[in-house]
């Protein structure tokens, strides 16, 4: 599709930044306290769940959310994301139970499942090949920006009032990413007005087999990150962190400095050379963070963690872009989203489950995942032919 670079970053893709990284905010803020709350409700045995519930359902409406980004358009996907993320906010004090408190968890997972799938067809509605990884990276970049000022963010105000504050300024910061793409251009030419029966697919609708490869790394990669987000809270509080959202924060800023190259290094060398170092890297991130002992090497070792994922996703998601078909570009981004939910998923369940509350065991959940970013570095290196950046099919 050709495209003026003055239309890539133009108003509407400074819009779609500024909505990424507020929806960012919106449900990343509330992560490192929420398993201090979950206990609190006498749910403390259910840590792993709090993330692979919310994966879960995030990977289920993935398929859906492919499909209506295709179909009905992709602004109106973006929406229903962040609405659900809006709607979230006011409920979590409303709960009183640690039934209640999972459903719900279950239910704000649809956010992730419908936003960030129609965020990235529409980039790639727009993005000409030789710029894609590029521009892959500046919308992670904002995204990232995000996660990296939501906990810092939900750290402060959870410490200085009441719980509730933080919940409701992550409803604030979800509906002014609504608010920011309510009137963009829509990318779908002809899109279809919503009904039910668009909701109806068939089973080759679930997945797109031309981003298998690009999807398997992201799941082996991907439960590294699960492990992070379920048990780094606990962890951060064993080595004396009071703000358990510095480690978000040390990991994601890293990240930042590296994704914008990374994505211009896979535009020019190739999607899998990148993918290498990245995996590569992660499997050593998570080494060194199951040896630190104290809070400074933590956060010296969430930059390394930080420079791997910035590094790997914007190229996965550049990677999945070059090997889709235009008219079902949200289909096969909704195949490496439900990989990432997957591997997250997974991640957070089994290192929930191989922690058990233990301090001594923090060294072996984060070697496991390692061993899964080892996987991910095998295939690539054995199985993946090297290739430059592939013409859109």
């Amino acid at each position: 599709m050709a495209v003026q670079i003055k239309r890539v970053y133009g108003f509407q893709f400074g819009l779609l930044c500024l909505s990424s990284f507020l929806f960012f905010s919106s449900f990343n803020m509330i992560i490192p306290e929420l398993p201090d709350y979950l206990s609190s409700l006498g749910g403390a045995e259910y840590k792993g769940l709090i993330i692979s519930l919310f994966t879960l359902t995030a990977g289920l409406s993935r398929p859906f959310s492919g499909m209506l980004a295709d179909k009905i358009g992709r602004v109106p996907v973006m929406v229903v994301g962040g609405v659900v993320c809006v709607a979230a906010g006011f409920m979590y004090p409303l709960v009183s139970s640690v039934a209640a408190f999972l459903l719900l968890r279950f239910m704000h997972g649809f956010s992730t499942g419908f936003t960030p799938t129609g965020k990235s067809a529409y980039v790639a509605d727009v993005v000409p090949v030789e710029r894609r990884g590029e521009a892959m990276g500046l919308l992670g970049l904002s995204g990232s920006l995000g996660m990296a000022a939501g906990p810092a963010l939900g750290g402060f105000i959870s410490s200085q009032f009441p719980i509730e504050v933080m919940f409701y300024t992550s409803s604030a910061a979800a509906f002014l990413s609504v608010a920011v793409i309510w009137h963009m251009q829509e990318t779908v030419q002809n899109p279809v007005p919503f009904r039910l029966g668009l909701l109806r697919i068939s089973r080759k609708e679930v997945l797109e087999p031309r981003v298998l490869a690009p999807s398997l790394v992201m799941l082996l990669t991907a439960f590294s990150f699960g492990t992070i987000l379920t048990i780094i809270p606990d962890f951060s509080e064993h080595l004396g962190i009071r703000n358990k959202g510095l480690f978000f924060t040390s990991f994601t800023l890293a990240s930042l400095a590296i994704r914008f190259l990374a994505g211009k290094a896979s535009d020019k060398y190739g999607r899998v050379l990148v993918l290498r170092v990245s995996t590569g890297l992660l499997t050593l991130a998570m080494l060194v963070i199951g040896m630190v002992s104290t809070a400074t090497e933590l956060l010296l070792a969430g930059i390394l963690f930080g420079i791997a994922t910035g590094m790997n996703s914007p190229t996965i998601y550049a990677w999945t872009i070059d090997l889709s078909h235009d008219a079902h570009r949200g289909r096969a981004m909704a195949t490496m989203y439900i990989a990432l939910e997957a591997g997250i998923g997974v991640g957070a369940l089994s290192s929930g489950w191989l922690y058990g509350n233990q301090s001594s065991h923090f060294a072996l959940v984060f070697w496991t995942a390692a061993i899964f970013s080892l996987i991910a570095f095998l295939y690539l290196v054995l199985l993946v032919k090297r290739e430059h950046v592939l013409e859109p099919v």
